[in-house]
């Protein structure tokens, strides 16, 4: 590691095999005209056009072809990767002016995006930090594609077959912006209906560099941590939690502290590193927990983390805080992090049940003047209405909460329309 906190190595030029067999796009782009409602939202830079918003097409394609849309005056409107098994139709990548798409329009995009996330690189070594999320997908411009970086590791993440067809151009840009040992392919899940659309690609293949032999490791904010790029949730960590962790330790000099759907507890070590004397890591993945307690290892030359009490408990959350509630244990601080709840509009009233009920369940297992940090990442559901249900959950029980912050995305994670923003995260006192 260099003396200012970044990576040193000499990445070799990977050769990506795997992508010889992919026919690139059609050479003959798909026009497209749209509702005038689309038209709206297309010159504020919205990133998607959904079938509905169609009202005419020259021709059918396959995905990945490029899509150019045209305004009721037939001028040039917005282009990007057409996807006819989505109902999000195309996925705009450059809006107001022709552009060639191609390895130097994606090379720009990425330079951008590593620009942004330069104050992460640039860390001091006691802040040392070399996981990171390089490419957020339609925030950086590039819809439906995520880059995660693990120290000498990148994975790449696909959310549309679209991008498959345009693989060899987003590679060659990457390598070039950033380059790696080894790059990761991850495939969302609902990518697994169109086999057909992949070209023999699978998820947690490695595209480039040697497979891996177990989990990576990083840094983050001078702590080590391990993941699974190829097995775990999302691409093997969430850096979107990152700043929050960092105020979370904080918080919890002297505290016992109680961390709901832990993962690989990285928010447990950093409250051991804070100073924690009693720490709980819960969650239903026992992979995961095993996870945690090695990195709980890993950071042991911190004398805090060292003389951190760490138990984990492998068993749903609910029923966990529900046993403890009975058994009248309580602590100081305690972490609400737990997966989406809403992945679909007709989920949000379900969700928001859950999050009530873990915040009573969550206040009761709490001393008084204890700290709540509780956390949503469902898209689906408005942040307003996330805290104003943390809340009203909390003076249900004659415990209204003292707010201390709310906060959302960090560097990594920019939002550059509305239905990008999914993280919120509130940090309160009850009584």
């Amino acid at each position: 590691m260099s003396r200012a906190g970044t990576l040193d190595f000499a990445a070799q030029p990977l050769s990506y095999e795997a992508l010889s067999e992919i026919p690139g796009p059609a050479a003959r782009r798909i026009a497209l005209r749209v509702t005038a409602e689309a038209e709206r939202a297309l010159r504020r830079g919205h990133p998607w056009l959904f079938e509905r918003a169609i009202t005419q097409q020259s021709h059918e394609g396959r995905p990945g072809d490029l899509a150019v849309v045209f305004d009721s005056k037939r001028r040039f409107l917005a282009v990007g990767l057409y996807d006819p098994c989505s109902s999000i139709r195309v996925r705009i990548l450059q809006h107001g002016e022709p552009a060639t798409i191609d390895e130097d329009w994606f090379r720009a995009r990425l330079e951008a995006a590593a620009r942004l996330r330069a104050p992460l690189r640039e860390r001091t070594p006691a802040a040392a930090t070399t996981g990171y999320r390089l490419v957020h997908g339609e925030n950086d411009g590039l819809p439906g594609l995520v880059v995660d970086r693990y120290e000498r590791t990148s994975v790449l993440k696909l959310y549309t077959s679209a991008w498959v067809p345009h693989l060899g151009n987003v590679l060659s840009a990457l390598a070039s912006v950033s380059p790696s040992e080894r790059l990761v392919l991850r495939l969302g899940r609902a990518m697994a209906d169109h086999q057909q659309h992949l070209y023999g690609l699978c998820d947690g293949q490695a595209l480039g560099g040697p497979d891996l032999e177990g989990p990576v490791l990083f840094w983050e904010n001078g702590l080590r941590f391990e993941a699974d790029p190829v097995r775990g949730h999302k691409t093997g960590f969430y850096f979107d939690q990152r700043d929050n962790r960092a105020r979370v330790e904080q918080l919890a000099g002297g505290k016992r502290v109680l961390n709901l759907f832990a993962y690989t507890g990285a928010f447990s070590v950093f409250v051991a590193r804070g100073g924690a004397r009693d720490i709980v890591s819960v969650d239903a993945s026992a992979p995961a927990l095993e996870a945690a307690a090695r990195n709980m290892a890993r950071n042991r030359r911190f004398p805090a983390v060292a003389a951190a009490a760490h138990e984990i408990v492998g068993e749903d959350a609910f029923e966990v805080l529900g046993r403890m509630g009975r058994s009248g244990r309580h602590f100081d601080l305690v972490i609400v992090d737990p997966p989406a709840f809403a992945s679909k509009r007709a989920q949000v009233p379900q969700a928001l049940a859950a999050y009530e009920r873990l915040t009573r369940l969550s206040l009761a297992v709490m001393r008084p003047g204890g700290t709540l940090v509780q956390a949503s990442c469902s898209s689906r559901v408005d942040a307003e209405i996330f805290f104003e249900t943390v809340n009203r959950a909390a003076a249900r029980i004659g415990r209204p909460l003292r707010e201390i912050e709310r906060t959302g995305h960090g560097l990594d994670h920019p939002i550059t329309f509305k239905e990008g923003a999914y993280l919120k995260c509130l940090f309160a006192i009850a009584p």
